[in-house]
């Protein structure tokens, strides 16, 4: 518990002023990183410190390349000393490589940061895109439909979800299998 405490009064004190929605948001993914619990046991803290934390890099206190990833995941090492864990999860999360790629940045996210274990790329995938920026849940679909309206599609952003529609469909539909799996709570 001691490492969710951290991350969500850090959270809190980048985002909860300067950008209440993403702030709304990253509580909505780590609602959903809680609803996890049952296919992630030991790794569930884990995942929801990850998930509050995800979106950092939006903070104004913390944009230097713009590419929110890598913003985060580089205050999270160097900054905060944080989880070697965490920070790969923030680097990686919701395809991120494909993002970096349409920034020119793919080779330094790449050679910084190591991807975190695929089924915890992947939980943290479908809570990211399975939340809308107001924090309540929505389908995968509706949601790549909404970041390509938001930023347009040929927007740097819009281009990498479509992008990483398929594989974002794909993702949420591993992850569901695995809670069908599961069973009931």
């Amino acid at each position: 518990m001691r490492m969710t405490k951290w991350a969500y009064e850090l959270s809190r004190a980048l985002l909860s002023e300067p950008l209440p929605r993403r702030w709304a948001h990253s509580l909505g993914v780590a609602e959903r990183a809680r609803s996890l619990q049952p296919i992630l046991g030991y790794d569930a803290e884990l995942l929801e410190a990850a998930a509050i934390l995800h979106d950092i890099g939006y903070s104004p206190a913390l944009v230097k390349t713009g590419f929110h990833p890598l913003d985060g995941a580089r205050f999270l090492r160097h900054d905060q000393k944080a989880d070697e864990r965490i920070v790969r999860l923030v680097a990686h999360h919701t395809f991120a490589l494909l993002e970096a790629e349409e920034r020119g940045l793919l080779e330094e996210l790449a050679s910084e940061f190591v991807m975190e274990e695929p089924h915890l790329v992947d939980a943290l995938v479908y809570c990211d895109m399975t939340t809308t920026p107001d924090g309540t849940r929505t389908e995968p679909k509706d949601r790549v439909d909404e970041i390509v309206q938001r930023y347009s599609p040929d927007s740097i952003v819009g281009r990498f979800i479509q992008r990483a529609a398929p594989e974002v469909q794909a993702t949420v539909a591993r992850v569901d299998q695995r809670l069908a799996v599961a069973g009931p709570r």
